[in-house]
């Protein structure tokens, strides 16, 4: 099949590196001949034909640029059969010859349906979660990762100024990939992520109390949104050792900002390879990468694929809280 024109769309939570992305799909559509079209606010513009056309132009300058220029949406409709066959009807209708979907499972499953009704489709997994088991990386990891770091980091010159314990909830919903991350990477005294099982007396108060018997007077406690909530964990030191943990939500700050090199590169390496995907006539597939190296998994086995947290990362943080 000759692909003639494509669209690019956005889903899901958005991503630092997301722009990169598209500006990688635009551009190497260009460079083979091929039409694109940017389709805004995800799949609810490809039901409601919110489609623009790209060029090198109109993304000139994104690489650097932190959300998404295609903006971004969680479609109830599109989960329904009918609103799967608007989408459809809306390619047909422009003539669309496949689709590159940026974003994380959610966006993946769209893709899927989109590919069982005939639609040519390749995801790129997109999420700071880092939670696509199919993939060792996913755009907008990062940047978010280098943020909260450089949050906590500010955080606790004020918390050892005061000698103080302090409670940070990172993003991550049920995957504690980021906050492991973050944690590792700030020397906290304890993380809490929703894969491993909470003995809270022995991975919270005690390593509190081993870092004060250390000669430590503040404490940086690291929470997965998946593992409760910062202040619940709060009260709960507070209740049982009578400290006055300070509480701080990091929230939404963490998918803004620009993306690191890393997050530009490995977008534009994914943007690139999407399109060579779709101009060699395959869909229904996830761009990955695996050990260095980038493929190509069929989305069904990418969404079928399970991981969790590794045990070298819990042994190695139990190492370096003395625990």
């Amino acid at each position: 099949m000759s692909v003639k024109r494509i669209g690019v769309l956005t889903s899901g939570g958005d991503a630092p590196g997301m722009n990169a992305c598209v500006r990688a799909v635009v551009r190497t559509a260009m460079y083979h001949g091929v039409e694109c079209y940017g389709i805004r606010r995800g799949y609810n513009g490809l039901i409601s034909g919110d489609i623009i056309k790209l060029d090198e132009r109109s993304v000139a300058h994104t690489i650097n640029r932190g959300g998404t220029i295609l903006y971004t949406a969680r479609s109830k409709e599109f989960m329904t059969e009918e609103g799967q066959k608007k989408a459809v009807s809306t390619c047909k209708f422009l003539g669309l010859d496949g689709i590159v979907a940026i974003g994380g499972d959610g966006t993946f499953r769209g893709a899927r349906a989109l590919s069982s009704h005939g639609i040519n489709v390749i995801g790129i997994p997109a999420t700071i979660d880092n939670d696509i088991c199919c993939t060792n990386y996913s755009i907008g990891f990062d940047t978010a990762a280098n943020t909260a770091i450089s949050c906590i980091d500010k955080l606790r010159d004020t918390m050892q100024s005061h000698e103080r314990c302090s409670v940070v909830e990172v993003m991550g919903r049920n995957a504690g990939y980021l906050a492991m991350y973050v944690g590792l990477a700030v020397g906290a005294t304890a993380v809490l992520v929703p894969e491993e099982k909470i003995d809270f007396e022995k991975d919270v108060i005690e390593k509190i109390r081993q870092a004060r018997f250390n000669g430590f007077t503040h404490y940086m406690i690291v929470v997965a949104e998946g593992a409760g909530s910062a202040a619940e964990i709060a009260a709960k030191i507070k209740a049982a050792i009578d400290l006055d943990p300070r509480v701080t939500v990091l929230g939404h700050i963490q998918r803004g900002g620009a993306p690191t090199g890393r997050d530009r590169v490995n977008a534009t390496k994914m943007g690139y390879l999407a399109v060579e995907l779709l101009l060699a006539g395959k869909t229904n597939r996830v761009v990955c990468t695996s050990q260095g190296s980038f493929r190509d998994v069929d989305i069904d086995e990418g969404l079928s694929m399970t991981r969790s947290i590794q045990n070298m990362e819990v042994n190695v943080l139990d190492a370096m809280t003395g625990i």
